[in-house]
Order: C-alpha cells, then sequence, then structure tokens
C-alpha cells in the first residue's frame, strides 16, 4: 500500500464552497467581493463565535478548473480582512 496521499478526483466546472473566516462581517464581505470581481457568487452567514469575535462566510461559486479554484484560494487566503479559508 502506497503511503502517498491520493489527491481527490474533481470533475470541472463544478460548484465549489469557500468557508472564510475572520473579526469582521463588513470587511470579510468586502473581500470577497474584491477576489472574486464579477464572478456569479453567493454570500451567506454561515456561523459566529460565541464570543462575537469571529464570523464566517459561506462563499458559493462555480470554478471551471482547478488553477481558478485555487487562485481564489490563495487570494482570499492572503486578504487582510481574512485568517482562514476552508
Amino acid at each position: 500500500m502506497s503511503a502517498e496521499p491520493r489527491k481527490p478526483v474533481i470533475e470541472y466546472p463544478c460548484q465549489w464552497v469557500y468557508k472564510v473566516i475572520g473579526p469582521d462581517e463588513a470587511a470579510l464581505r468586502e473581500a470577497v467581493t474584491q477576489v472574486v470581481q464579477d464572478l456569479p457568487h453567493t454570500v451567506a452567514l454561515s456561523n459566529t463565535s460565541a464570543t462575537g469575535r469571529y464570523c464566517c462566510l459561506n462563499v458559493e461559486l462555480t470554478v471551471v478548473d482547478e488553477e481558478v479554484r485555487t487562485s481564489l484560494y490563495e487570494l482570499l487566503k492572503n486578504h487582510p480582512a481574512v485568517r482562514i479559508v476552508l
């Protein structure tokens, strides 16, 4: 048995959901708008921490290939308003 992890097989185009977490919902929404620009997408509040310090947004859109999927992930991850992207 091989110890190397296998990448999941993803058939493109497909619907993809990013979970974007940060301390300020408005700033997170602005970050999403800046990153996805004019790509059709939806943004929904997913959760807020018990203390109210963090919130999580679900960002759903169609990705056409792995390059677009990973590029959007990296852009979201590197935005100053974003703490974590899943």
